[in-house]
């Protein structure tokens, strides 16, 4: 069976490859020669993530899953949220963002925040959709130099260090986008 993952990116594409039942013949957006960029332009992470499936569907006819992901924080009403990669602007900078963020959060008490990745599968013309969340608090510098995006300035919850500061196997262990790839492919080897 081929299924699409509704991305460019090699890395994350061989790390879900690798825990997909064998049946599964996965392709990544390449493969299926979608060079262009698909637009986000829903106002939901869930809405993002539909959109990049449907898109794969309608103008590929494959079944296709794609995700979205992002930091909300409570102080900010649940910004940067959908928001995320561009919340300092749409060159997508994490430095920036980051910097952003603290600005915001600067003299707050409540720094509580989560991540959330969204998975939209379109099986078969079913859809379905795969939540994780993984609950933290936004730290007031920055710790640690792996991950990306927000990951030096998440803590999560019962953890006493940032995503930063984690291997990757201890932050897929607990992280949203581990929690919702797991529902994912525990569906599939149904």
């Amino acid at each position: 069976m081929n299924l699409v993952f509704a991305t460019h990116n090699k890395n994350k594409l061989a790390e879900v490859k690798a825990l997909l039942p064998k049946h599964i013949n996965l392709l990544s957006l390449d493969d299926i020669g979608c060079t262009e960029d698909i637009a986000e332009t829903a106002d939901t992470i869930d809405g993002n993530a539909i959109l990049k499936a449907e898109y794969v569907r309608r103008r590929y006819g494959y079944d296709c899953f794609a995700d979205d992901t992002g930091l909300e924080v409570e102080a900010l009403a649940g910004a940067p949220g959908v928001y995320s990669a561009r919340f300092a602007g749409d060159d997508k900078n994490d430095e920036a963002n980051i910097e952003k963020l603290l600005k915001h959060l600067k003299g707050k008490d409540n720094r509580k925040a989560q991540f959330k990745t969204v998975i939209a599968l379109n099986l078969k013309e079913n859809e379905n959709l795969f939540t994780g969340i993984c609950k933290g608090e936004i730290l007031e510098e920055k710790q640690g130099e792996k991950g990306f995006g927000y990951d030096p300035v998440f803590k999560p919850e019962g953890k006493d260090k940032s995503f930063a500061e984690m291997n990757m196997s201890e932050k897929t262990e607990i992280s949203h986008r581990g929690n919702a790839f797991r529902q994912l492919i525990s569906y599939l080897a149904e």
